[in-house]
């Protein structure tokens, strides 16, 4: 039985009733992938593989309870999409130019594919060098433009109970926090007077906090990792999670590194390169995007292996991450890692990884997993003003924290972390759940 049954409280789990809306600022590979999938879900046409919410379990007391049984989470059936994309057309013509997904498998929901038509987006090509919009807003200045996606989501509100927005557009290039980014009155000066540290995303996340909808990032942009829009987040009951997907590569990573760390081995070196086809590796290979992916798969090392506490085994590590655009490949990433390690004397090992994946594949169930959980945190007393959830990191390559915590990125704590927050707000939806660590119990 779900955990909202029954008579609800102010204090109690909101239930999940009615329909969920989905947003997607770029309706390309990933959204495609994600909204195809779930439709040929609900028609028991393919299994929701890869999705935590979907196929996993939840331990309570002796019994492992499927999660989306044990947590009162949406139903896929009550899931309405739409979004914003440059590029006009249907979801149908988009997924078949992402060549993600088979034409066999498209062709069974293509009636349902072609019934979703983005609206224009809010592009300026100063952010994304490599892409032309086709079907983009014009305004006075970012303001005005951010007001247009405040009126999209009220237009959406008429259709749907409850809503939540998924940045899947093309990472943007690298910005770092200036004075603009710091209070969120001098963010919504900097949109009248059309500040350039203000991207695309950071207008759409503004839109979405302003509406009290909650937002996540799937790309390395800075995008709500600001001050400005954690205190809007936290103003407005929004919830708001790390960015940047955890899906290939980082992925291992996050996987390898710990298994070094517990078993006390040395590293000398990490080298990290991949190769990919798609819109995702056009746009990468500008060196100013580049550098905003670059900086998210870097930072994964040294947070978990703590050359600080270790220095005889990770003071110095060379680390290096490439990616190169090969079209050939298309969606199909290939990742390869080369690591240079020691161990017993100081005696050197290598270890070599060449991980063929499917990068939407990957990324559509952490997408779907995102939107199921911040709905449930903006309907949970304890999640709903708490700004940063910090229990979603399991799902990217660089997670958010409030200022001055040290976010984790050991894959398995993550886990566990997540498990032990449904946990806590299942036994007591009111209580303070904190950005402390929590006690890593078995889950």
């Amino acid at each position: 039985m779900s955990a909202s049954a029954g008579p609800q409280s102010t204090q109690a789990i909101a239930p999940a009733q009615g329909k969920l809306g989905v947003m997607i600022p770029g309706m390309g590979a990933v959204a495609t992938t994600l909204i195809a999938g779930v439709e040929a879900v609900r028609r028991g046409l393919a299994q929701p593989v890869g999705s935590l919410t979907q196929m996993d379990t939840l331990k309570l007391g002796e019994t492992a309870v499927p999660v989306k049984e044990a947590v009162p989470l949406a139903a896929l059936d009550d899931l309405v999409f739409t979004g914003w994309d440059i590029f006009g057309g249907n979801l149908y013509d988009a997924a078949r130019t992402a060549q993600v997904l088979d034409p066999w498998q498209l062709e069974a929901i293509k009636p349902y594919l072609e019934s979703i038509e983005p609206m224009p987006a809010v592009f300026d090509q100063h952010y994304v060098k490599r892409l032309t919009g086709k079907t983009v807003k014009q305004g006075r200045n970012k303001c005005d433009l951010a007001n247009q996606i405040r009126n999209d989501i009220s237009a959406f509100k008429q259709r749907t109970d409850r809503q939540v927005m998924l940045w899947c557009g093309s990472t943007e290039i690298f910005l770092r926090e200036t004075e603009v980014h710091q209070t969120l009155a001098a963010f919504e000066r900097g949109m009248v007077d059309d500040d350039p540290n203000i991207s695309p995303s950071m207008l759409y996340a503004w839109a979405a906090l302003k509406e009290g909808v909650p937002f996540a990032n799937g790309a390395p942009n800075l995008t709500a990792d600001i001050p400005a829009l954690r205190e809007l987040s936290k103003q407005t009951g929004a919830p708001i999670c790390g960015k940047d997907f955890k899906t290939g590569q980082t992925f291992i990573k996050t996987v390898l590194a710990p298994a070094l760390k517990a078993r006390s081995l040395g590293l000398n070196g990490w080298y990290s390169t991949n190769i990919l086809g798609n819109r995702d590796g056009e746009v990468l290979d500008d060196p100013e995007s580049f550098k905003t992916k670059e900086e998210s798969k870097l930072g994964v090392l040294e947070y978990i292996l703590e050359p600080e506490k270790h220095p005889e085994l990770y003071r110095d590590i060379f680390h290096k991450v490439r990616i190169n655009y090969y079209p050939p490949r298309g969606d199909n990433k290939e990742g390869w890692d080369s690591i240079d390690l020691f161990g017993w004397l100081g005696y050197p090992m290598q270890i070599k990884v060449d991980f063929l994946c499917r990068d939407s594949i990957l990324a559509a169930p952490l997408a779907l997993d995102l939107c199921l959980f911040l709905d449930l945190a903006q309907r949970t007393p304890s999640l709903k003003h708490m700004g940063v959830q910090e229990w979603l990191s399991f799902y990217f390559k660089a997670p958010d924290v409030e200022a001055g915590s040290r976010p984790e990125h050991d894959l398995f704590l993550q886990a566990v972390k997540l498990k032990n927050t449904l946990k806590q707000i299942l036994a007591d939806p009111a209580a303070p759940v904190t950005n402390e660590e929590l006690e890593y119990a078995t889950v």
